[in-house]
């Protein structure tokens, strides 16, 4: 199989999506203070014999800036959705009222922040890992056809460079999303 540029370049750039996707979803869990659905993403519920997440026994919605709420299906599992979020770990105390289950957003307290910025600075750290193990990849895959003799040194030369600049334009990328999730935390 001759080397082809554009088929490397697609399977990188596919898989650095594949971690920026990663990151958004990481970085969608962490509490800003202001109410979203996501933030209840990582909450898995005790159901029908098994752990379930949220979204499966019940709807999220977020009617006013500082309150999320749960629709549940199934009023069996009021208590149970109550104690899966309370215990999720996400410092949220609900509260159910019939099938509707209330988590007011508290406020934000400094170390709280602090911690929330540290957590998003881990989270794009993995990321960048990931992308430059991406990069090594595809570097290799270079070095291969050039082993091969399928390209030249020059061309060789020219396909690290460019792998290098996809590497460089998605490290910026999840610098500029730290840059806005911290922007986010601190202002709230």
């Amino acid at each position: 199989m001759p080397a082809d540029l554009n088929a490397l370049k697609q399977d990188l750039t596919r898989r650095m999506d594949g971690a920026l996707d990663t990151l958004k979803r990481e970085f969608a869990g962490l509490r800003t203070g202001r109410a979203s659905p996501a933030l209840l993403e990582p909450v898995r519920v005790p159901a029908y014999g098994s752990e379930v997440p949220l979204t499966q026994v019940g709807t999220v919605g977020a009617p006013e800036p500082r309150m999320l709420t749960v629709q549940v299906w199934d009023r069996a599992l009021v208590g149970a959705v109550e104690r899966a979020i309370r215990d999720a770990g996400l410092g949220l105390n609900p509260a159910s009222d019939g099938q509707m289950v209330r988590v007011p957003i508290p406020q934000l307290t400094t170390e709280r922040r602090a911690e929330l910025v540290k957590a998003a600075h881990k989270y794009a750290e993995g990321t960048r890992v990931a992308v430059r193990g991406v990069r090594r990849d595809g570097m290799e895959q270079v070095k291969g056809y050039e082993k091969k003799h399928e390209i030249g040194e020059d061309v060789a030369k020219r396909w690290h460079e460019d792998v290098q600049k996809l590497t460089d334009q998605y490290v910026k990328k999840v610098d500029d999303a730290l840059a806005d999730k911290e922007k986010d935390i601190k202002q709230v």
